[in-house]
């Protein structure tokens, strides 16, 4: 490496920028130009800094840790364009989970001059000279990793390890990667997860030990959702939870009816998780109108808006499809991996403005569809890989202000995963001297699961599932305290508008909780009110409640400076029911009491 040529260097590293590299000539540095939000020709402040560390550390493996949608893709090619540059590296191998993901990397590669293959095959041995390097996968790295250990020598090549928590999923995936990159000049790893739901170890990452004995992940430069958040690279995420009564038989011909979110068993747990995804039930449908009335109010502000449904297996997906259908007017975009048009599909959304994809897991990682604003969580996948990976989808923020919705069981693994959004988390393997089973290790995470719920509980039988809206999860925080689907309660928080800023979602959702507490006040006093009259004929308490009401409208408009009928019509909207006239004597009771927290507020 000539530290001593002659032309431009790079910022606190010595190295030269030579104008060898097509990618180097087309990407201008974006030093000392850094903004979090950036633009096309600059990278974002996390970014620039991580290039910066990077380089100033010459480290053959370097592991970055960035939260889903901070951008990880643009880091690792500014790295390749500095490195190809200067002369450091000659090609670029990335290593990704999915085929789809392939070329998604050689996409974002042409954008920065960089020319990435990503139909090569193991059969050609060699890629055309044409080409910068090759984009693969992981299985394709381990069915043969001589022909990939043959390339890494013949050229200096950097090889990019996109979600390297990946290389431990199989034991032939990690001795594949470390055979076939283990004389690699340059190694960068990449990862929004840095854990995995067993200890299998990651190859090329540094583990440290800890105070406890435990050897932890470390990585060279980390950057989390709370600070991507707070920089407005990430959106905000709001979990709509909803819990409801499940009925369902076990295998052993017992009927068990019980409340989704309360307090059960783990076996309980799953089975009445398990009915309320049942597509033949009344909580998919139920949530699923729910979660497509928020993605129209979000596409109020945000026109191409569009929502996910991530399913539990093939059959799920394809009647989530139908009911998702049902309630729009439109089919939805269905996505399996059985369908060799899935990866076209996934690119024909991503660009287009129709409302709704279902999936069953090929989206719930590392794929790009910025537009994604709504998620319906409807799979039984708990461990907190595959969930980060999933909320990940939707996080990519485009424009400062807009917010994600992700709409999701009423289960507390679920509910401390939404809470817990924001902790950061490293890989952990076993304690010393502790035996590590290898068939833990080989187990597959959630993400390489699509097995049919039926292989699961042979005899189960879901009988049914009604849904009632839980509460709202946001930056740690719950709002909301229950109501019934079509409430006014639920339609308030289904109506947070689509632009917000993280304080704003805050200070609105406080609000709502606080007309929450304030209605079920009225609905208590309205009922204290009925038992206190019960003796009088109900024809004379309607009179006197109609007469109270018309007087406390009447004394509103006046001092609100507002007509009768505006003041009518907002009662209605915030309490329900008809006219007065048509009224019940509860509605009438709802409707002063409001009156009266109007006065005690204002007057």
């Amino acid at each position: 490496m000539n530290r001593g040529s002659e032309g431009p260097v790079i910022p606190n590293t010595g190295y030269p920028q030579q104008a060898s590299s097509a990618a180097a000539q087309q990407l201008s540095p974006a030093f000392p130009a850094r903004a979090a939000w950036g633009t096309a020709g600059h990278l974002r402040q996390w970014q620039a800094e991580a290039v910066n560390q990077y380089l100033s550390s010459g480290a053959t493996d370097f592991l970055a840790v960035a939260t889903p949608g901070a951008g990880k893709t643009t880091f690792a090619l500014r790295v390749a364009v500095e490195l190809m540059g200067a002369g450091i590296v000659q090609k670029v191998t990335v290593v990704c989970p999915t085929e789809h993901l392939k070329g998604q990397w050689a996409d974002a590669a042409a954008r920065v001059g960089i020319h990435i293959d990503p139909a090569f095959s193991n059969a050609q041995g060699r890629a055309g000279t044409h080409f910068d390097g090759v984009a693969i996968t992981y299985a394709q790295v381990a069915a043969n990793p001589s022909v990939h250990a043959m390339r890494t020598r013949a050229f200096k090549t950097l090889v990019i390890f996109d979600e390297i928590h990946h290389a431990g999923d199989a034991l032939s995936w990690g001795a594949g990667i470390e055979q076939a990159f283990g004389h690699a000049t340059r190694r960068l790893s990449l990862t929004g997860t840095p854990f995995r739901s067993d200890s299998a170890r990651i190859p090329f990452v540094t583990y440290a030990e800890d105070d406890e004995g435990i050897r932890r992940s470390r990585a060279d430069y980390s950057y989390g959702y709370s600070q991507a958040l707070a920089d407005g690279v990430v959106r905000p995420v709001l979990f709509l939870s909803y819990s409801g009564s499940m009925h369902w038989r076990t295998r052993a011909g017992d009927e068990v009816v019980a409340r989704l979110g309360e307090p059960l068993t783990k076996d309980l747990m799953k089975q009445a998780w398990r009915t309320a995804l049942d597509p033949h039930g009344q909580w998919i449908p139920a949530v699923l109108a729910a979660a497509d009335q928020r993605l129209s109010q979000v596409r109020r502000t945000v026109e191409d808006a569009g929502g996910l449904v991530i399913a539990s297996d093939h059959n799920s997906a394809r009647a989530y499809a139908r009911q998702l259908r049902l309630i729009t007017g439109q089919a939805p975009t269905l996505v399996i991996s059985d369908d060799s048009r899935a990866s076209e599909k996934i690119d024909e959304f991503r660009t287009g403005t129709s409302r709704w994809m279902v999936a069953v897991r090929m989206v719930s990682e590392g794929v790009d569809v910025p537009r994604l604003a709504v998620g319906v969580y409807a799979t039984n996948a708990s461990t907190p890989l595959f969930f980060a990976q999933a909320i990940g989808r939707f996080v990519r923020a485009r424009k400062r202000g807009e917010t994600a919705s992700i709409f999701i069981p009423s289960v507390l693994e679920l509910l401390e995963l939404a809470e817990h959004m924001e902790v950061e988390r490293d890989h952990a393997l076993a304690q010393a001297g502790e035996e590590m089973d290898e068939d833990v290790i080989a187990l597959r995470d959630a993400t390489a699961q699509e097995q049919a719920s039926d292989d699961l509980l042979p005899g189960f039988e879901a009988l049914g599932a009604e849904a009632q809206f839980d509460r709202v999860l946001f930056d740690g925080a719950s709002f909301g305290t229950g109501a019934d689907v079509g409430s006014v309660e639920e339609q308030e928080y289904l109506g947070i508008p689509g632009l917000l800023d993280p304080e704003q979602v805050t200070t609105l959702l406080r609000a709502r909780q606080a007309e929450q507490a304030k209605t079920q006040r009225r609905q208590a006093s309205a009922r204290a009110a009925r038992e206190e009259n019960a003796d009088i004929p109900l024809h004379r308490q309607r009179a006197l409640k109609r007469k109270e009401l018309s007087n406390l409208v009447s004394t509103w408009a006046r001092r609100s400076n507002t007509s009768h009928a505006i003041v009518h019509a907002e009662l209605r909207r915030r309490c329900g029911g008809p006219e007065v006239a048509r009224a019940s004597t509860e509605q009438i009771d709802a409707r002063i009491t409001m009156l009266r927290d109007w006065f005690i507020g204002k007057f």
